[in-house]
């Protein structure tokens, strides 16, 4: 905006503000402009219609008692058809928006936790900017937008809430190691288990091999040795010599300190007879079936 020999010129994105003898008289919008100042008429003053940003530190505290510095961010600009309020009504703009942003912050930030004011920073912005666009507009200002670009915690409450998270971290962690051990230690058992099933079998499965194959030596040795004998009879006493090494293994290792058997020499016989009808009924049953 300059001024010579009673012209004045307004740059672009500015208004000036002309009066007459004191009193406002006109708004000069950007040109070239005849200003008589022999006549009375005067510059006031010049404003920018330029967006400008304000930027607002306001310490406040939570619902959970933790003070915070919320920092706003608003961006405003004169409106050219109200710039004569914008002008004469207000003294310090910065000051008048700093005012309102606080009194909106203080009391939208104590009904929330630390937390939900990270999550509703969006929600205080717009009421912040409502209650902004409501005041100043009655005073020829614009508000373009408003931001809440910082939420800061005091320092200590940082750090608590910081070794806190790392606390969680930490245990998550552990408890997914603990029960991935967990998982490997459980199908490595199942995997023994399963091995040593298949190695027992393999043993029953030799170690009754093996007894078949010493019957089968001992008929054969003991018909050469004692002729006349049938393999029955050789049979016969194996079952008997075998129920009586059964019964020794019994009294060995049973819990029980007693166990009753048939005595005398009759016994003997009637072992040996009950063997062979329980062998003669396994062997008819198949017979019965078929």
């Amino acid at each position: 905006m300059g001024q010579a020999l009673g012209c004045i010129i307004v740059g672009q994105s500015n208004v000036a503000i002309k009066e007459h003898f004191g009193k406002f008289d006109d708004i000069l919008q950007p040109g070239c402009h005849c200003l008589p100042w022999c006549l009375g008429y005067q510059i006031a003053g010049g404003l920018s219609l330029r967006v400008q940003q304000l930027d607002v530190k306001c310490e406040t505290k939570t619902k959970d008692n933790v003070f915070v510095n919320v920092v706003a961010s608003v961006q405003y600009r004169a409106l050219a058809d109200k710039a004569s309020d914008a002008f004469y009504r207000l003294t310090n703009t910065k000051e008048q928006i700093q005012s309102y942003v606080f009194d909106v912050i203080r009391a939208s930030v104590p009904k929330l936790e630390l937390d939900a004011v990270f999550e509703q920073k969006n929600d205080i912005a717009r009421a912040v900017e409502d209650e902004l666009e409501k005041a100043m507009s009655a005073y020829g200002y614009e508000i373009v937008q408003t931001l809440i670009v910082d939420i800061e915690p005091d320092v200590h409450v940082k750090r608590a809430m910081n070794e806190i998270n790392a606390g969680n971290l930490l245990v998550r962690l552990a408890a997914n190691e603990k029960a991935e051990a967990e998982k490997i230690l459980q199908i490595k058992k199942a995997e023994g288990e399963a091995e040593s099933k298949y190695l027992s079998g393999l043993g029953i499965a030799r170690q009754r091999q093996a007894i078949v194959d010493g019957l089968r030596d001992s008929v054969l040795a003991f018909s050469e040795n004692v002729p006349g004998t049938t393999a029955k009879d050789i049979m016969d006493m194996v079952l008997v010599t075998q129920y009586f090494d059964t019964m020794k293994e019994i009294g060995a290792s049973s819990k029980s300190s007693a166990v009753f058997i048939p005595h005398g020499p009759g016994a003997v016989r009637d072992v040996s007879e009950q063997i062979r009808d329980g062998l003669l009924q396994a062997n008819a049953s198949p017979n019965l079936l078929n």
